[in-house]
């Protein structure tokens, strides 16, 4: 899903609150899948979750010129897509800051 978890606002939040305090800073939202479904699927979908982490911090006052978005989709795993546990840790994103 592409949804935010009520457990991340929290992280979206403080994020929302560093960009504010730093208006030098600008992020790349990367987005990423676990191992299962198609690739075009979960890339598709990896790029979804970015544009949603983008959304929420744009609610909060972010401007949108300083994030940029990427959907990595599968190719990118931190574990194992061979169990729950590893599954989940893949499913993510994960915030790179870029040149200002």
């Amino acid at each position: 899903q592409a949804t935010i978890k009520p457990e991340s606002e929290k992280i979206i939040s403080e994020i929302s609150k560093m960009l504010t305090e730093h208006d030098d800073i600008n992020l790349s939202i990367e987005g990423h899948t676990d191992g299962d479904g198609t690739a075009v699927y979960n890339l598709e979908l990896s790029q979804k979750r970015a544009d949603a982490v983008k959304a929420a911090l744009i609610e909060k006052g972010i401007d949108s010129n300083r994030l940029k978005t990427k959907g990595l989709g599968e190719s990118k795993p931190v574990d194992s897509n061979e169990t729950k546990e590893g599954k989940a840790k893949n499913r993510r994103v994960e915030f790179v800051l870029l040149d200002s």
